[in-house]
This record gives C-alpha cells, structure tokens and sequence, in this order.
C-alpha cells in the first residue's frame, strides 16, 4: 500500500504541510528508504494478515464482532504480532453496551393490502433498537428530506401511537428514533439505500422498536400514506447488556513524545459477517506497515504509535473511549491522526477524507495524500461523507489533525468513477458491506496495492516530518 515518492516531492509535501511540520531547517527523510519500505510493504503481506482475520472468523461463528471469541482472539493475534515486532504495546480493557437481535425483525404491510418484507435485505433492525410488537398506522416524517425526523418541530402533530417513517438522511440514527420515541411513536422505519443498511442508535436507550428498510419499501409506504393511509406491523426482538472489549495500542520506543503520530484502524465486523474489506483490509495494512518498519530498522523522528480499535461498528466506541481518555497535553502532543477504513474494495474508488471542517488543520494532511496520488499519476477523490463516521471523528473533536483512505462502502460508484477508476457504474463500491460475503474474496487486490502503498508513505512522512 506504500508509495514511495522523490525527494522533490518530498520537499514540495514539506511545504504543504505548513503548520504541521517542524520547520525548513530539517532535512527530510532519505527517499531511498522510504522506496524500501515500500517495496518492503506488499499486498502479499497485507493478505497474510487478512487470511489469519479470516481463519479466526471461521473458527468463531463467522464473524470478528466486539464482545465475542472472535474479537478477542483477533485483538490476542495483533497483540502477539506487535509485541514480536519490538513493540511496546498496551491492551486498553473498557465495557460497552453489547447489543444482539434474538429473533429475526418483522415489518408486514397489514392495510390497504397484505404483504411481508424480507428481513434479509428489504428490512432489518438497527442496533441498540428496542424489543416490540407493534400494529398502528404508518405516518410519514419529512419524508422528502435529508433531514427528516431531525428535529422535534419535524413531529408537529405526529399522532400519538403511529409508526413514525424516516428518510436516511444528515442527522444521526439514534437522534432520529430519540425525536420520535419523544413524539410518541410507538416504532420506527428509517428508509434508504437499495437495500435496508446496517446501522446503529449509538447506545441502548430507546424502547420502541426502530428498523432500517429500503429505499423502495419507504417510498411504497410513503406514496400508501399519501393516498389514503396504510397500517403496518413492526417486529423486533432484542437483547442489550454490558460486556468488555479492547483496543491495542502499540508504539515505538523511540521518537519525540511531544510530536506523536498515530495510525489506526478499527479491529471489529459487524455481526453479519467476517468483515475481511471492513475493515480487516486497513487493520491488515497498518500491522504490515508496523511489521516492515521494525525489519527495516527504521526510528522515525516523532514517536509513532499504532492503534486498532474495538467496537467500531457500534458507533466509534473504542476510539472514543481512548481519545476521551486523553489530557489536554496528551491531545497536544498528536501531530496527526491518520485512519484507513476499507482500502480493497472490489468496486472502489481511492477516496482522501475531507474534514476540511476541522480548524486543528486536517485539510493539510488531505492534501499530503492527494499530492501523494498525483505524483504517481493516480486519480483520487476528496470525499466528506465519512465525517464523524469513522475512528478519526474522535480525534477531530479533541482538535488533532486527521486524514485517511477509504474505498467506499455501500454507495453507488457514479458514472464519472467508473471513467475514472474501471467497475460498474450504479453498483455499490462494496456490494458485501456488512455482510456474511465481506470475506477473503472480497478484494480489488490492484486497489488495495495502491491504498496501501499510500497509507505507508503518509505513515512514514508525518512520523519523520
């Protein structure tokens, strides 16, 4: 996944990275190593690592998810890994709100007709949605909107007892079931996508029953309300209790410890599956990176330090447990946070996080990693949509620096990228996102070579700027 990239280059990075660089004075980091950690780096190695994810998913049920064998046994895995790298590494124990569905969720169209939506693909619950049998008319909210069931004046008279239908849209899930348990609903429908998405409230809380459809099963129930009204059964059968997961963090012993950089990726799937592109693919990559420079000798001039996140996929719990955690000075002395979530999708598109929006300065390392695509003639694609939707979220909100890679998950690859990047046109960048097929399989290897090869050169760089 590592690029290398001329000494000019270099240079001209330098001067990009303005604030957070230590100065003119200091000379750059030979390119002739970072050449070799790139070559060092390769998908070879990136794959050996997923194959390992892989087996441990296989051995425990099918999936890698915070709380079960599976996980532990991954977080034990790169544990071991990292420490027979030379790394100081630390495992960060912290209880969080387990969430399971006992019972597959149910939403059945009772009037103006009869029909029942398949909880495998149409339909599903959210996590952390609460248990309930409900039938009550279906009332729409916003429907048309981005940000339907928002805000609490979207529910101005919202009838007491009816299921509240939402649009997918701006605001948070949790805060879209809290606006309408508020109002009254007895259950709620968030609507969007091809298929019904995996998603979460954030945190246990709510009491009605809230699912995820998609986009043509809303838009049936909507236009059904519309024209004379519709009444709907809603099913949902779940568990929540407390457990305990981990995060390990593994650092360098050498380095400037008032300019940290850290490199993390989050270590958990989804329930539904092994979660080998999500995101066993940027865990694979940051521990091969961590692995190759240790072989390679290499002692960056800042302290760099690699962190693989738990229970990511319930709402960015591990890495906001850590960066929570963190003093002032601590939060001070992160130079950058770098985050690479799904790297090899089989349909993707090298996106660059834009978090232009963050005043600590992360539209500098956004343009470090675009820089790095064109001087190898490489096109790449700015894209905010991952704010606050990954584990670097955290870390904006403590006023670091963030960047990272992405390939794309459940979107549809537009006709403008497929010109640009090959694939299909209107089929999803990851079309077994969250699901039981995200397995070894689930890879454009030539993708995953290039998105590698860049997350070790940003690695290198910002550590050794």
């Amino acid at each position: 996944m590592v690029r290398s990239h001329a000494a000019v280059f270099v240079a001209l990075a330098l001067l990009a990275l303005g604030a957070i660089s230590c100065g003119a004075n200091e000379s750059p980091r030979p390119s002739d190593e970072a050449t070799r950690l790139r070559e060092a780096v390769t998908t070879e190695g990136v794959m050996q690592h997923a194959r390992r994810f892989a087996e441990i998913a296989e051995e425990n049920g099918g999936n890698r998810a915070a709380g079960t064998p599976g996980y532990d046994a991954s977080a034990e895995y790169v544990a071991d890994t990292l420490r027979d790298a030379g790394y100081e590494v630390t495992v960060q124990q912290f209880e969080f709100p387990y969430f399971a569905e006992l019972e597959p969720a149910l939403l059945e169209l009772v009037s103006p007709e009869a029909h029942s939506y398949d909880s495998d693909g149409e339909i599903r619950v959210l996590q952390y949605s609460g248990s309930g049998d409900v039938t009550a008319p279906v009332r729409p909210v916003g429907f048309g909107t981005s940000t339907s069931g928002c805000e609490a004046s979207d529910f101005d008279g919202f009838r007491e007892g009816d299921v509240a239908l939402l649009r997918r849209g701006v605001c948070p899930f949790g805060q879209k079931a809290g606006k309408a348990e508020a109002a009254g609903a007895s259950a709620a429908v968030i609507s969007g996508g091809d298929e019904a998405f995996v998603g979460t409230l954030g945190r246990p809380g709510t009491d009605i029953p809230v699912l995820a459809a998609g986009s043509a099963v809303g838009r049936k129930l909507a236009r059904l309300a519309g024209d004379g009204g519709a009444t709907v059964r809603v099913v949902a059968s779940t568990r929540s209790e407390n457990r305990e997961t981990s995060n390990v963090v593994a650092e360098t012993g050498t380095g400037r410890t008032d300019r940290t950089v850290m490199v993390g990726a989050h270590l958990d799937s989804v329930p539904e599956g092994p979660g080998i592109n999500d995101n066993g693919s940027g865990t694979s990559t940051i521990l091969e990176i961590a692995e190759e420079m240790s072989k390679l000798g290499i002692e960056p001039e800042s302290k760099l330090r690699f962190a693989f996140w738990g229970a990511e996929e319930l709402g960015l719990l591990g890495s906001t447990y850590y960066a929570e955690g963190l003093s002032e000075g601590e939060a001070q002395d992160i130079e950058a946070y770098l985050n690479f979530d799904m790297l090899g999708s089989p349909n993707g598109v090298r996106f660059v996080y834009d978090d232009s929006g963050n005043p600590a300065g992360s539209d500098r390392v956004e343009e470090a990693f675009l820089d790095y695509f064109a001087s190898r003639d490489l096109e790449a694609e700015p894209d905010d949509t991952l704010v606050g939707r990954s584990d670097h979220g955290p870390f904006a909100d403590r006023g670091v620096p963030v960047g990272g890679l992405f390939s794309g998950a459940e979107g549809p690859k537009s006709r403008g990228e497929a010109e640009d990047y090959g694939g299909e046109a209107g089929e999803a960048h990851d079309p077994c996102y969250h699901k039981a097929c995200d397995d070894l399989d689930n890879f454009d290897p030539r993708l995953l070579d290039q998105m590698s090869d860049a997350a070790a050169d940003a690695t290198l760089r910002f550590a050794d700027d």
